[in-house]
Formats: structure tokens, sequence, C-alpha cells
């Protein structure tokens, strides 16, 4: 591999979630979490034909809980996660695309409660291909705004 194809990031970044609707979320880079997981406030799992799928309601962006985003996906997967406390929970995966840094990759995304963290997103290890992270800058993805003369 060579250098160029590296992404560098810091341990927060603005990424979008095209798929869902959402355009840029603020997102926590995780080394320490396998998975990546992202805030819902209520999902419910229903059958689409032979598959199923899982409605439901996001609140994408900080201290903001009254702008959401109501998606329907199809589930990848039902898994008990390990949270850092040691808390372990079934949730529900996805596969959703992530564009960070100019760069389009799949995700798996677990849906769960995070209104009381400080970011509604977290980048786990798995979403990370390509991927190095410098942990004491931030934002390294996103493009900065001018200064107006």
């Amino acid at each position: 591999m060579t250098e160029k194809h590296i992404t560098k990031v810091g341990w927060k970044e603005y990424g979008a979630l095209p798929d869902l609707g959402i355009k840029r979320i603020h997102i926590k880079i995780d080394t320490g979490a396998r998975t990546s997981a992202i805030h819902t406030t209520q999902h419910k799992v229903f059958h689409k034909g032979k598959k199923l799928w899982v409605k439901f309601t996001t609140a994408p962006y900080q201290d903001d809980d009254d702008t959401t985003i109501d998606c329907e996906m199809p589930v990848k997967d039902q898994r008990t996660v390990t949270s850092s406390n040691g808390h372990r929970s079934e949730r529900v995966v996805i596969e959703t695309q992530l564009v960070l840094g100019g760069r389009e990759r799949d995700i798996e995304l677990t849906l769960i409660c995070r209104k009381k963290m400080k970011f509604r997103m977290l980048l786990g290890r798995q979403a990370m291909q390509d991927m190095v992270v410098i942990p004491e800058k931030s934002h390294l993805t996103t493009k900065k705004k001018h200064k107006k003369s």
C-alpha cells in the first residue's frame, strides 16, 4: 500500500452517511472499539419479504434532539456488543456507506442510544482500513473555511 492510499484522521472528524440522509455528522474515531455505532432513539425490526429490515430514528446532531431522520435499512446482523464499561447488549447491525476525507466506504453500524455520549457516532477499527489515526489532531479530513478578506 502506498502512502497516497492512506487517509490520515484525527481523534474526531466530520463525515457523511448518504444512505441515511445524513450530510454531516461529528464522529469520534475510536481504535478501542471494534464496531462502529450510531445514535438511535428507537428501532424496530420487521420482515420485508423474506428479509429482516429495521426502521429507526436517528438524531445525528450533537445537542439537537429535535432534528431527527427516519430510516429503513436491511438488517445485516444482530449481535452482542460489549461496551468499554463492560456492559453487554444485543444490537442490530446495518451496513451503510460512509464518506470521510473524500473517500467512500461501506461500514457496519450498530444501532444504540448514545444520547449521554458526547458524539452521536463512533467509528470503530473495523471501518478504519487504510486509515492512520493522529491522536493529537482533529478534523484532518475537513476542508478548512477560507477567511474573508
